[in-house]
């Protein structure tokens, strides 16, 4: 059934919450965008006559599709190869929603996406609804089918999984190339404390090839085993270029609201290594290689502003 042009509209105006909704809840850019071209087909065959609050209409709808493909997504990481990531997005990208709130920032930051993976659906969606995006309990319950008092407690059960997560700190552009700078000036120094020094004691190193670029199968944990890990990682060797092509050509970059680093080999990005830094240093490394996971982050760098990379000496 084709869609009047005012329904289109109501749609498009509720698209981007759609997806940093979606985004937030699956952690990938490219299912997001599934699930909202899902729901628009549900709305173009929906009774719209009978719909009292598009808004909420289309929110259930998205969510239960969420639902469904966190199902699904929970079965296929089981045989997933190495460790799996969320999906960088850049400053600008809708993906990224609402960002007025320290809370709202916090819920698409890199290291949250990927400690939200320990929650049940449910857990997930009553928290990013929460946390995110402002809904009120009965809001969430009308949208999970749940009464008010579970709802209540589904979203006190997923604070308390999360309880363990220290809040990050929050740094502007400039704030963020001098963390990357240093970053790279400790892995490249061939000495280990310097490393130690930026990290923090439990910090934690995950990398995602997606079973296509080299990824180890579990995390690196606590500074010196990270460090030793970065060493030999940054260290040039003819056999590690020949593996991705050529030396790569870095840049200093903002993923997912914290400073990160992209790797440019032949005008591609090879990889993004993003920074969760907390007040007793970096506490986590994330980085993301697995080509199919970097389209979009390609896309949005081809064209943004062209930048300065940094300079460095192998």
């Amino acid at each position: 059934m084709p869609v009047g042009a005012h329904e289109v509209e109501v749609f498009e105006k509720a698209r981007g919450r759609l997806e940093a909704i979606a985004y937030r809840l699956l952690g990938s850019a490219s299912d997001a965008e599934d699930a909202v071209q899902d729901t628009f087909l549900r709305w173009q065959s929906a009774d719209h006559e009978s719909v009292e609050t598009p808004e909420a209409w289309l929110t259930k709808v998205l969510t239960n599709l969420c639902l469904n493909r966190l199902t699904s997504a929970r079965a296929r990481r089981e045989t997933y190869v190495g460790q799996w990531l969320p999906e960088p997005v850049f400053p600008g990208d809708r993906m990224l929603g609402p960002s007025d709130t320290a809370e709202q920032r916090e819920s698409v930051s890199m290291a949250m996406l990927t400690l939200m993976e320990r929650l049940s659906a449910k857990e997930r969606v009553v928290y990013v609804l929460r946390e995110a995006f402002g809904y009120s309990h009965a809001e969430i319950a009308e949208v999970l089918d749940v009464t008010e008092a579970n709802c209540q407690q589904i979203y006190r059960r997923a604070k308390r999984h999360l309880a363990a997560d220290r809040r990050r700190v929050e740094v502007d552009a400039a704030a963020a190339r001098k963390i990357v700078e240093e970053f790279l000036a400790a892995a490249l120094s061939g000495r280990t404390e310097e490393l130690v020094r930026l990290l923090t004691d439990d910090a934690i190193s995950m990398d995602d090839g997606g079973g296509v670029r080299f990824s180890l199968p579990r995390p690196v944990i606590g500074a010196l085993r990270v460090a030793r890990f970065l060493h030999g990682l940054f260290e040039p060797s003819a056999a590690e270029w020949s593996l991705i092509g050529r030396e790569p050509v870095l840049f200093s970059t903002v993923a997912n609201g914290a400073p990160a680093l992209v790797l440019m080999v032949e005008d591609r990005i090879a990889a993004v290594v993003s920074f969760d830094v907390t007040g007793d240093g970096i506490a986590a490394i994330h980085t993301q290689a697995n080509p199919a996971k970097l389209e979009r982050a390609a896309s949005r760098w081809a064209t943004s502003t062209r930048r300065e990379p940094l300079a460095v000496e192998w």
